[in-house]
């Protein structure tokens, strides 16, 4: 079974919501065929609440909404199966089909070459450990930094606005509710914001004043279950964008 936690976040559903949604993930390759009808029909519903939940998750109706799922669902699907014959490599060229060299010189002159003020590095779960390595390479840079995740009181980010300059943040769906809190108290205080996300739309990265997209192979695995080189590109990006810096230096 595939995971609807990516899809429903932010998103105000019911219970009944819930369980047509997972229906339709869990009878994708049916579902089409089966229309609007056979769904509500299967889930004790009626055919309005199935095209309300389409509206309710951003699509127009069912047919909308299923077309704009059907890549990411075929995708883990085929993971689950074990079909990874096709495994992704990763090459720095990766990094830069979404981003350029301007960016990563923005990063440099906006973040790590600040003297006076902070780097706030913020990221919650799988990505709070990949926030832990980006942290320590900038303060063997020499660099004043803090580091905080959900497991930390709000207190840490807060009282310290008047030192930050710049707050990094890494949310892997962009979706992470904690994240864009301390994302729109940041803008209000004027602070440049830099994001690593998915590579596809999400909030984080409409906040930003600079985000980094990353490839992520398996966008419904709320888990990080499956393979997937999200996090790999993730760091090679931290070394291109160390890279950078220190050749600016030299």
């Amino acid at each position: 079974m595939i995971e609807i936690g990516k899809l429903i976040r932010g998103k105000h559903l019911t219970d009944l919501d819930r369980q047509v949604l997972q229906y339709i993930i869990d009878h994708f390759d049916s579902v089409l065929k089966m229309g609007v009808r056979k769904i509500a029909h299967e889930n004790y519903t009626s055919p309005a609440t199935v095209i309300r939940l389409s509206k309710k998750i951003g699509y127009s109706g069912f047919i909308d909404m299923y077309y704009n799922l059907l890549p990411q669902v075929e995708e883990v699907i085929t993971q689950q199966k074990g079909t990874i014959e096709d495994f992704p490599e990763i090459s720095p060229k990766d990094l830069l089909n979404y981003n350029s060299k301007h960016d990563i010189e923005r990063f440099v002159q906006g973040v790590l070459c600040l003297s006076q003020t902070f780097i706030f590095i913020y990221a919650t779960g799988f990505s709070g450990i990949a926030a832990e390595y980006l942290y320590k390479k900038i303060l063997v840079l020499g660099k004043k930094a803090i580091f905080a995740t959900g497991m930390d009181s709000v207190g840490v980010f807060e009282n310290n606005l008047e030192d930050i300059g710049a707050l990094v943040v890494i949310s892997k769906s962009g979706e992470t509710n904690q994240v864009i809190d301390r994302l729109k108290v940041a803008k209000k205080h004027g602070i440049f914001i830099v994001s690593f996300t998915k590579e596809t739309k999400n909030t984080v990265a409409k906040l930003s004043d600079l985000n980094f997209k990353i490839i992520d192979n398996n966008k419904l695995d709320d888990r990080n279950m499956l393979p997937n080189l999200f996090f790999p590109r993730l760091l090679m990006a931290f070394e291109l964008i160390i890279k950078a810096y220190l050749e600016r230096k030299q």
